[in-house]
């Protein structure tokens, strides 16, 4: 972040820091943001223009609720050379990351091997969430309610984007075009993309992109719900500014995949259905070759067997990799199917199903 989007999201959470994050705060956030803040113009100046009028082709969109596969998806496409896509590195310095990115990248320890959440690999060049970047941008975002977990959810509103006044949804478009127009620069190949919230911002994608190739992932709820509360607990104990108490977690999660979905099924509609699939992780397991073979032809992604090497090899390399296992509880089974019921029989999900395991 630049120093002022740090110094704004302090000030609306009112400073309530916890003691024992203190010095990330003055020593690694604040002195990090304000190096951001004088290499920002430094990158304009140098860059803007041609970054400007560099076009962004038509992206292909991966969507789906947290913990249901998107980043598993987002790494396989990734490996097909005709598809570009946000890194780790730009995301996380999307303000100055052509000047840094040579000589940050070479500070090893500064990037954990395995991501917190599970243990799928981490790296500088992988393929990583825009969402990221747009909070560094000083874009509002739900994910800011990672930094302060214990204050009341923040920029719900920017979930699904549907309640904004015009001006704000335009300037949202506007950020998220810019970044795509970094990342874009110097290349002609279409991105993909992979923001779990896009799932319920359909119709301002298609406004920026009425081209726009969307893949749609749906996963066991059960396992969704049981896995994005792990996963909330992890990001909130390794990257908050407070010490979480997890109050209220459940139905954060439960609410906000709710609107997510809400939104989604509103909105699918806007897109031509030669330009969505939808995919069950299930299937992409038990069968990934042969799925994301139909991936191809359904959304004319190119010639299949020039990526196919690629796939096995992914999957070859990763044949011992267990995903994290834990009991299932009952009664939150029983809210799973309450709550989530639309999703599950849209999608041809039991209820309460049997015990799985997890990964993304």
């Amino acid at each position: 972040m630049r120093f002022t989007t740090w110094a704004r999201l302090l000030w609306r959470n009112h400073f309530r820091v916890s003691p024992n994050r203190v010095p990330v705060v003055i020593v690694t956030a604040t002195v990090l943001s304000a190096i951001n803040s004088l290499l920002a113009p430094v990158e304009r100046l140098i860059f803007g223009r041609r970054i400007a009028a560099t076009r962004v082709e038509a992206p292909i969109f991966i969507i789906g609720h947290w913990r249901s596969g998107t980043t598993l998806l987002h790494e396989l496409l990734a490996l097909d050379d005709r598809f570009g896509y946000p890194t780790t590195y730009q995301c996380f310095a999307p303000n100055a990351f052509r000047l840094t990115r040579s000589w940050v990248t070479k500070l090893e320890y500064l990037m954990p091997e395995r991501r917190p959440t599970d243990n799928m690999t981490m790296g500088w060049d992988l393929p990583q969430e825009d969402e990221f970047a747009l909070v560094n941008l000083g874009v509002p975002s739900p994910y800011l309610t990672i930094a302060f977990p214990n204050e009341r959810p923040a920029a719900q509103a920017y979930l699904d984007l549907e309640t904004l006044p015009m001006a704000d949804r335009e300037r949202w478009k506007d950020g998220l075009g810019r970044f795509l127009q970094s990342v874009a620069y110097g290349s002609r190949q279409p991105l993909v993309l992979k923001s779990p919230p896009h799932t319920a911002r359909i119709r301002a994608l298609l406004e920026l992109f009425p081209d726009a190739r969307f893949v749609h992932i749906v996963r066991d709820p059960h396992v969704v719900f049981s896995s994005t509360i792990r996963l909330c607990k992890a990001l909130y104990k390794h990257e908050a500014l407070q010490e979480p108490t997890y109050v209220g977690l459940a139905e954060y999660v439960y609410s906000s995949f709710e609107r997510m979905y809400s939104a989604f099924e509103a909105q699918r509609g806007l897109v031509d259905p030669s330009r969505i699939f939808d995919l069950r992780y299930e299937d992409l397991v038990r069968d990934p070759i042969g799925r994301l073979q139909a991936l191809y032809e359904e959304l004319n992604l190119g010639e299949f067997e020039r990526a196919r090497p690629r796939f096995e090899a992914y999957f070859a390399d990763r044949r011992d990799y267990r995903t994290n296992a834990y009991r299932r509880d009952p009664a939150v089974d029983a809210e799973v199917d309450r709550r989530w019921g639309p999703y599950m029989r849209r999608y041809g999900y039991s209820e309460a199903a049997g015990p799985s395991g997890e990964a993304e």
